[in-house]
């Protein structure tokens, strides 16, 4: 049975897993992990009910696992997963959704090599991770999709030496390449995870010229990659305040389960570490675990001070953040494991406008809970 507090389990969808989930209005798009499926549209109008309205089929060798609506416009990213259908190329699928159960194609943006991996989408600009053609590993890149038949670039901004065909001096040769994972953008800023080169905030107010801000990387001390800078709208005990994610994959040697951290970027060019976030007893005492055990990503869209975590093996973790000196977890959701697996894997969460959370497993499923923590 599943575990549960201060949370009420509303609807089990049965589906394959995947990477992300996204609620516009009341219509739930799941971006899939695997082939042969990319993306499902659901009509969550009764969420106790969903109902399937649309599905996108991927060729084998590509994965569409992630969706960001706005506008009545999803995009998806297309990216390398496997062998086969190279003709497919990588880049971003660009729909018409104004009518969920008819999706339509509008364009597909190609981008060289593997693809795009994660992005933000604000209705007008989408700002990704793609490969790029004389670059190492995925860089950061600003789309302008005011005509999404037609996406023109607008800026691009990368970690000096990643662009070996312009001659820059490559200085990783003995650690792991730079890898742009998921740009966030709020107001004239962009907070963009970069793996395990750690996290960079940019000034965007030219998006044609991105500049760097800050840049902080603790992964020569803690192992685990980068995932999501989630900037919090709203001061916290009069400071400016950042969530960071890292992701409980990718280990650069043996380690206990990754956890958040809580940054003040009050001094926007020195951001500080003022608290870590780990769920209960998951590390008793530092010994190293298996992957999938810690945190993944939060929530990018939550209410107040409360986040919603998507926490791998434990499930949904709600963190009040009230005090970002002293965040708490105040409610919590562990499905249980999909049949066949030896454990959840929770991929991603999101919140629709009623308040409710929609967990998806990796491996499979999507859980819709709702919070009655008061």
């Amino acid at each position: 049975m599943p575990k549960s507090r201060n949370t009420k389990h509303i609807a089990h969808i049965d589906c394959p897993g995947g990477g992300q989930v996204w609620v516009d209005g009341t219509t739930l798009y799941v971006g899939h992990m695997r082939a042969p499926v990319g993306t499902t549209i659901y009509d969550v109008a009764d969420p106790s009910h969903p109902r399937e309205l649309a599905r996108i089929d991927m060729p084998v060798g590509w994965h569409s696992h992630k969706v960001r609506v706005a506008n009545g416009i999803m995009i998806v990213n297309h990216e390398r997963h496997g062998e086969g259908a190279v003709e497919f190329g990588g880049g971003l699928g660009i729909y018409d959704v104004s009518a969920p159960a008819r999706p339509r194609l509008i364009a597909k943006w190609r981008t060289h090599g593997k693809g795009v991996h994660r992005y933000d989408f604000d209705g007008r600009h989408a700002y990704i991770s793609p490969t790029a053609e004389g670059y190492v590993g995925n860089i950061m890149m600003i789309l302008d999709l005011a005509d999404p038949a037609r996406p023109e670039e607008v800026g691009r901004w990368w970690i000096p030496g990643q662009w070996r065909a312009g001659g820059e001096d490559y200085p990783w040769e003995n650690w792991t390449p730079p890898r742009c994972h998921h740009p966030l953008r709020a107001g004239d800023r962009l907070y963009v995870s970069y793996w395990h080169h750690g996290f960079y905030i940019l000034d965007i107010a030219d998006m044609a010229r991105p500049k760097a801000v800050a840049g902080v990387n603790t992964t020569p001390a803690f192992p685990h990659p980068t995932h999501t800078c989630l900037p919090i709208p709203e001061t916290l005990k009069g400071r400016r305040i950042m969530v960071v994610a890292d992701e409980d994959v990718a280990k650069l040697w043996p380690a206990a389960p990754a956890f958040a951290w809580i940054y003040d970027i009050t001094a926007e060019a020195t951001p500080t570490p003022i608290a870590t976030f780990q769920v209960e007893g998951l590390d008793p005492d530092g010994a190293p675990q298996a992957a999938f055990m810690g945190c993944h990503q939060p929530s990018e869209r939550f209410t107040g001070t409360r986040i919603p975590f998507a926490w791998f093996a434990k499930g949904l973790r709600i963190v009040d953040i009230a005090d970002p000196f002293h965040p708490r977890e105040v409610a919590s959701f562990e499905p249980d494991p999909p049949e066949g697996c030896a454990m959840a894997s929770s991929n991603d969460v999101t919140m629709d406008d009623r308040g409710l959370c929609y967990l998806i497993d990796r491996q499979r499923g999507v859980d819709i809970v709702e919070i009655s923590v008061k």
